[in-house]
């Protein structure tokens, strides 16, 4: 009886060991805390950095910001032995530059670029004119007629014009218009039997609504004048015209001699 009443008083003893222990409170492990690091937000230059704190270290850096540690040495040129210093900042990567808040109630719209204008081909007109130079000045006076059987040629940079016409007498210009605007080279061949008296080629700019007048001079050569020129007669010579009218006097004299001769018989 006394060793049933002990089992008993084991079993008593064991239970409320048991219901002691397991309404006890139990605590777990605490966590490893960290220091709150905010969203990075790029600065003004996209650049996104990290201050250093007391007791930081790469790996802890690594841990609060997501960055692998080799990314944050490769970033600011850190060495595996090298030591971070509390406010030291440390460059944890590159975004786009921090966007500025408007003022609430005001929408601010972004100017629309403005359309990009297709300039337009302007034409101008150039006026040539090959003149007889007869002062020999180089500068053409208005009673200066020009010089036909010469020839006129124009031609742009990228020989998308070219132009040749013959020259004409009379004292006007010969415009050629609506000439694409660009650059041109003007050249002038003077007729056998002239001499230059200005340059003969030319380049010129041609710019829209542009009326350009340019003039070109010759002059007859010696040859030329010669063949153009009676010769007065001199030292006894008389002139090939004087001539002509002698010879056809006397041929007149005889036949008037001739018929006085046969009205007498």
């Amino acid at each position: 009886m006394n060793n049933t009443y002990r089992n008993l008083f084991v079993i008593i003893l064991f239970a409320s060991l048991a219901f002691l222990v397991g309404s006890l409170p139990v605590y777990a492990a605490p966590q490893p805390q960290y220091t709150p690091f905010p969203s990075p937000t790029p600065g003004p230059d996209g650049r996104i950095i990290y201050i250093v704190q007391e007791g930081d270290t790469l790996w802890r850096v690594s841990a609060i910001t997501g960055v692998p540690v080799d990314e944050i040495r490769k970033l600011n040129n850190l060495g595996e032995n090298d030591i971070i210093q509390p406010g030291q900042e440390l460059l944890l990567g590159l975004g786009g530059p921090s966007v500025q808040q408007s003022t609430p109630g005001i929408r601010v719209s972004p100017t629309p670029p403005k359309p990009t204008q297709t300039r337009e081909t302007g034409l101008g007109t150039l006026c040539i004119i090959l003149y007889n130079d007869e002062n020999g000045d180089a500068m053409r006076q208005e009673d200066e007629p020009s010089i036909p059987g010469g020839a006129i040629s124009i031609a742009n940079r990228d020989g998308s014009i070219s132009i040749t016409e013959d020259t004409i007498s009379g004292l006007d210009h010969q415009c050629f218009e609506e000439l694409t605007e660009g650059d041109y080279n003007v050249t002038v061949a003077i007729p056998e039997g002239y001499n230059a008296t200005t340059i003969l080629n030319y380049p010129i700019v041609l710019n829209a609504g542009d009326e350009t007048y340019l003039d070109f001079g010759a002059q007859p050569n010696s040859e030329t004048m010669a063949e153009t020129t009676t010769l007065p007669s001199e030292g006894g010579r008389k002139s090939p015209l004087f001539g002509v009218l002698g010879g056809i006097l006397v041929l007149l004299g005889a036949g008037l001699g001739v018929y006085a001769w046969l009205v007498r018989k």
